[in-house]
């Protein structure tokens, strides 16, 4: 069982730079492989990034590409995600979750836990 909190969500001008953090229970974090999703008003829940238990392979979202990074420390059991120039179109809820089956990082079905989510709001 993994539980996810995730923080550091807000308010923030076009161009701006944001901290999410994921906080994880359970003792299987280490070996678990991360996720970050988001959604937006009136759309489908979207990929951004994904990181390896390990930590040493990170994927990306085209969208999100040189602009976020994605990063955790497992003696935190926490995932962090960076995200720097930020524009309107990254406004969404952003969410943290754990890889539980096999198959693509960026598909939702392959992720059994789920945090609450934080809202991103970026303004013109």
């Amino acid at each position: 069982q993994v539980q996810l909190v995730e923080s550091g969500g807000g308010l923030v001008q076009a161009g701006g730079s944001l901290r999410l953090s994921c906080s994880a229970s359970g003792r299987t974090f280490i070996s678990t492989d991360m996720g970050w999703f988001r959604q937006a008003p009136g759309k489908q829940r979207e990929f951004v990034a994904a990181i390896s238990s390990s930590g040493d392979i990170t994927y990306y979202a085209d969208s999100v590409k040189g602009r976020f990074t994605i990063s955790r420390d497992n003696g935190k059991n926490t995932v962090y995600l960076q995200t720097n120039n930020l524009n309107p179109e990254d406004t969404a809820v952003y969410y943290c979750a754990a890889k539980l089956y096999r198959g693509s990082v960026d598909r939702s079905g392959n992720y059994g836990y789920w945090g609450q989510g934080t809202q991103v709001t970026v303004s013109s």
